[in-house]
Parts: C-alpha cells; structure tokens; sequence
C-alpha cells in the first residue's frame, strides 16, 4: 500500500508541475496587455509602462513564472488588477457558490442515476430499460444551459418557485440559498446523471456475468440481491471513475450555467477575468480549478484501492 501512494503522490507532483507551466504560458501567450486594457486607448507610453512595472509584468517570463508559483505553493495568489484585492479573497468568495452548487449537483445526480441504473439493469432488454437507455440518451444530448432557460421559464417566471438567477448570499439563510442553487443544481444534474446511470447499467451488466454471480443465483438469491449484495460493490470502479471526472467537470466547468443564473462563482470569475484580461486571477483560479481535479483524481485512486485489494497488490 505504502509503494503504491508513493506512485501516485509522484505522479500528482508531476502533473501539477507540468500544469503550472502549461496554464502560465497559455494566458502569456493571449494577445492583449492588461495594463493597456486598463488604462485604455489613449494612454500615453510611459503611463503604461509605469503600470506594467507596477503590475510586475515587465519582468522575464521566467522570473515571473516562478514568482507566481512560489507565492501559490505559500498561498498568496497575487493582487487581482482588475479589483486591486487579494485573488485569494477572490476565490474564497466564489469558492462559498461553486462548490455548495457542485456539491449538490453531485448529490442530485447520484440520487438519480445509481437507482436509475440498477433499474435498467435488473431489466435488461425489457421495456423498462428501453425506457431508460431511451431517457438518459436524450438527457445526454439535450445543452444544459438550454435545459436551464427552460428550468427559468417553468419554475421561476411559470411557477415563481425559485428564483430565476443570483444569489442572496449564506448570510441571509440556509434556504434561501439553497433555493437560489437548485435549478442550476438541477440544470448540471441531468446530463450527468444520464451518463452515470448508463455507466452504472452497463458496469452492473458486465459485473452480472461473473462467475460469483451465477452462483449467488444458484443460492436462490433474487435478482435485486444478487444487484445490491454483491454486484454493486464490483461495480464501483466505473461508476467511481465517472464521479470523480464529474465533480471535476461541475466545479471547474459551469461557467455557462454561472453565467446563465448570474451566480459569483469560480466559473464567472474566470469568464470576467478573461474578459478584463486580469491574468494573474484567470492563472491563479485555473491552477487550483487543476489542483482540484488531480486532488479527485488522487482520492479516487485511493478508492479504487479500498474497493479492490489486488489493485494495491499491483501498485
């Protein structure tokens, strides 16, 4: 077990390395100063020269690059140019939205698709999981920003059940911010719960084959024990791969929904910063956005190793 941590906080050392470098040269490289966006069209040279050096902008690519990741791994992000404040207060802030909305989309989808898939594959070939496959098929091609337009027409303008964007804020209540998230909470469940329940059918299908199986059936076992005493278990490594790239995906990708549902979250930070061209909060949040998927990714591996005992034979 030891060998097999020390393998994989190697290589979370590496890809944060080699992710450093990538997020750093890819913003660098956009066209567009930041001091003269700030300042504007007619703004005398030396004015803009002054701010670069101020902005610390005027030094070598790689003298910077290592600045900023210096202060990252000792947690000062830098000074946003745009709000003149601490990205770090920055991204607490928006942290606060991002992932109570990812957290609960998460719930939501799973909530849905594991009973979902169990369903399906408990009725294979049958009109049940013709319906389902039918269902979740549609809930993987529908967009969830258009998904969410609907979820505001129906619930907030239709049925005024929920509000149809913003956020009051946690200080005003534990429920009204939880009715703040839910549609968007639900416009980023769908699409993922249609693929974990179609990942879920089809690794209990395949887990249905094994030769364990067959005889827990031969034991007289039902169907739906045989699923749930002794498939689902064997089947969580799939189903595990797909949680973990949807967390990633829910807390590094709605910046569609966010912007949908005028949330202050991660997602509408970075959009803003890309748009003011404040380069050290789209590097600074993009980089822990990255830390945060190879973290999951981390922590599903350790499940995977919980879960199956040859795995950490094998590491």
């Amino acid at each position: 077990m030891a060998r097999f941590l020390v393998s994989r906080l190697l290589s979370l050392l590496v890809s944060l390395a080699v992710a450093s470098l990538v997020i750093f040269a890819a913003v660098e490289v956009v066209p567009g100063d930041p001091a003269a966006f700030m300042l504007g069209l007619n703004a005398a040279p030396d004015t803009v020269a002054a701010l670069r050096a101020e902005l610390g902008l005027d030094g070598a690519l790689p003298a910077r690059y290592l600045v900023w990741l210096g202060g990252m791994m000792t947690g000062d992000f830098g000074l946003s140019y745009t709000y003149r404040v601490p990205v770090s207060e920055l991204v607490m802030a928006r942290l606060w939205v991002s992932l109570p909305l990812t957290l609960y989309a998460m719930a939501l989808s799973t909530a849905l698709a594991i009973p979902v898939g169990l369903v399906a594959a408990a009725n294979r070939g049958r009109a049940g999981d013709l319906v389902v496959m039918g269902v979740t098929q549609l809930g993987i091609a529908v967009p969830n920003f258009w998904f969410a337009m609907l979820l505001v027409l129906g619930f907030a303008i239709g049925l005024g059940w929920f509000p149809a964007g913003g956020f009051p804020g946690w200080e005003a209540g534990l429920w009204p911010g939880l009715k703040a998230l839910t549609l968007p909470a639900v416009a980023l469940a769908l699409p993922q719960a249609s693929i974990l329940a179609r990942v879920t059918r089809s690794s209990l299908l395949e887990t249905a084959g094994q030769d364990y199986i067959r005889t827990a059936r031969a034991k007289g076992l039902s169907e739906r024990q045989t699923l749930l005493r002794h498939a689902l278990r064997n089947a969580m490594i799939p189903m595990m791969t797909i949680l973990g790239l949807q967390f990633s995906f829910l807390l590094a990708g709605a910046i569609i929904i966010e912007n949908v549902f005028f949330l202050p979250g991660l997602g509408r930070l970075i959009f803003q910063g890309i748009t003011q061209r404040d380069l050290i909060v789209v590097e600074s949040v993009t980089m822990l956005l990255v830390f945060a998927v190879i973290v999951v990714t981390f922590l599903v591996d350790l499940g995977y190793a919980l879960i199956d005992p040859r795995l950490r034979r094998r590491g």
